[in-house]
């Protein structure tokens, strides 16, 4: 591994002086690289099992960016090298979390999520974390959620031998249950895992899974597993309200994430999927 950091380095034109092993979940190895142009963080993975993973990163991050609205890492590079595929980033030193962060996120993510566009969707697919993200362009918000999201994974599903028997009566009281809204960039995987906090005491998003869809995904996915105050939601109502019985609908957006979760790790995620199935049946 050192010789292929080095010579990523060298890719890079850095004179890598020391690297350390980062936390990088079950996907990528993350480093450290100490260079004497400056710190940075590499991510790494098989090009072969993941191909352009990075490269659609990259290009979420870049969509972040432009939105004005949270601090996101910069992009320095993307790349390969052999089979590893590589995305390199701006180091933000971490930081200590103070009182007025919440109210910064509440206002930084009603920011993002008033960037829009005329169709739900994106140019290209994505990956939610190791799983393809189709993101094929929809006018509703209904068929964008059914068709690119709980369609894909229900049918993920069932190959892996999870039979949920959903009818063409879920999808149609799902599709009553979601509002009509123009779309929204989200970040798409939105849990209390895919934010740090900066020396400036600044939320910083990080693995995003971008689309132009329906705002209240991420909403769904920040209450999952919980890490955020209800305060944070309360201040994003009054900036840019939501829908009324927006809480009624937690479980819809949620059932994404667990159907995404049962594919990944297992039936330790099917109870929780199947009662959200029977609720809509």
């Amino acid at each position: 591994m050192t010789e292929v950091l080095q010579q990523i380095a060298t890719q890079q034109n850095l004179q890598l002086n020391e690297v350390k092993p980062l936390q990088g979940g079950d996907i990528n190895d993350v480093f450290l690289l100490k260079c004497a142009e400056g710190v940075f963080v590499l991510k790494l993975n098989s090009a072969s099992k993941f191909p352009d993973m990075f490269v659609v990163e990259a290009t979420g991050l870049k969509l972040l960016v432009n939105s004005g609205s949270f601090r996101i890492p910069e992009v320095i590079a993307q790349g390969q090298y052999k089979d590893y595929a590589y995305l390199l980033l701006e180091y933000i030193r971490p930081g200590i979390q103070d009182n007025d962060i919440w109210s910064d996120f509440a206002q930084n993510l009603a920011h993002l999520h008033q960037n829009t566009s005329e169709r739900f969707g994106l140019d290209h697919s994505n990956y939610i974390g190791s799983l393809p993200q189709q993101n094929n362009y929809s006018n509703t918000a209904s068929d964008f959620y059914i068709a690119a999201r709980l369609d894909p994974q229900f049918k993920l599903a069932l190959e892996k031998g999870f039979d949920l028997k959903v009818s063409d009566r879920f999808f149609r009281n799902i599709s009553e249950e979601i509002p009509s809204e123009a779309p929204s960039l989200v970040h798409g995987d939105l849990w209390n895992g895919n934010y740090l906090i900066s020396e400036k005491s600044e939320a910083v998003l990080i693995d995003p899974a971008v689309a132009y869809a329906p705002r209240e995904m991420d909403i769904g996915m920040m209450h999952l597993f919980g890490g955020f105050p209800s305060g944070l939601f309360e201040e994003y109502h009054t900036i840019f309200p939501l829908e009324p019985h927006w809480r009624d609908r937690l479980p819809v957006w949620q059932l994404y994430y667990l159907l995404v979760h049962l594919n990944l790790f297992g039936s330790g995620y099917l109870s929780q999927v199947t009662s959200i199935v029977r609720r809509y049946s």
